[in-house]
């Protein structure tokens, strides 16, 4: 579906609604991750609310495209823009890493079946993406082989720039390349940070384009604050048919708070009461 002017104005909004429920939970919480979920906020909203095909009605719902998330840490990301697509109420975000809450510091299915996977031990998404990626594949009951667009669902694997550190996802995309598993699609937060500093100065990463698809994957780089740019890049990605694809989605860590943004410090830090009150003020004053 094309992207009017007034649905992109649409999705700022609810990615600036879904930002703010990001710090007040934190805030509430009093743990967490604040840079990675801003960051990656526009490329959520963007998911659900546009891309996806699911059902929060029917959250089990056997067609619908799966989110597996590697980085399990950005999980405020997840969970709010889960409540706001009415998975469940927004209030239950405040519960988050609390003792007994369905929310847990890490996406866990037992405590969230709406959730399509479990995570923390960074490196481990793409893995289990790429199963459930083959797993369609050779099923004969799927149509996902019959090179018709948009039949079958998408195995959509969000991960992070510094979890490429771990060898289990290299495991993976050779693997995903070898079997041409077109019904992939990887998003990497392109945000240039993890917990110790910048990846560049840690390990890096470069080329990163040049080395995805080395290993037979269709490889997109594109602004991941771009509602536009990210939609085409995803539609681009859907219409591949021999190969996975990777959309490598340059991210603003901490985007939308000014004080945060680009900031490695943000990464597992959350906000105190008086930078949480200054990122509310700031969000809830965004004009569009």
């Amino acid at each position: 579906m094309f992207l009017s002017e007034e649905k992109i104005k649409e999705l700022a909004v609810k990615a600036n609604d879904i930002r703010i429920s990001i710090i007040e939970m934190l805030m509430e919480a009093g743990s967490g991750h604040t840079a990675g979920p801003l960051g990656m906020t526009d490329i959520f909203t963007l998911f659900y609310f546009h891309i996806l095909k699911h059902n929060p009605k029917n959250p089990s719902w056997e067609e619908r495209d799966r989110v597996i998330l590697s980085n399990g840490h950005i999980c405020p990301v997840l969970y709010a823009t889960m409540a706001h697509a009415g998975y469940f109420p927004v209030e239950e975000l405040k519960s988050l890493r609390k003792f007994g809450t369905r929310l847990q510091g890490h996406p866990h299915r037992e405590y969230l079946p709406f959730v399509d996977n479990s995570s923390g031990p960074l490196g481990s998404g793409l893995s289990q993406a790429v199963g459930m990626a083959l797993s369609d594949k050779i099923d004969s009951s799927t149509s996902l082989t019959t090179g018709q667009k948009d039949e079958g669902r998408f195995i959509y694997c969000f991960m992070s720039d510094g979890e490429l550190d771990e060898g289990n996802t290299w495991e993976a995309m050779m693997l995903a390349g070898k079997y041409k598993l077109r019904n992939l699609i990887a998003i990497i937060d392109r945000n240039n940070i993890q917990l110790d500093g910048f990846t560049e100065d840690i390990l890096p990463l470069e080329p990163l384009h040049s080395k995805w698809k080395s290993f037979n994957w269709h490889v997109i780089e594109v602004s991941g604050h771009d509602f536009r740019s990210l939609d085409e890049a995803v539609r681009e990605a859907q219409a591949i048919y021999e190969k996975p694809t990777v959309i490598i989605a340059h991210t603003i860590p901490g985007k939308g708070v000014k004080e945060f943004e680009n900031n490695s410090k943000w990464h597992g830090k959350i906000p105190n009461k008086e930078e949480g009150e200054m990122a509310l003020n700031e969000l809830k004053n965004l004009r569009f």
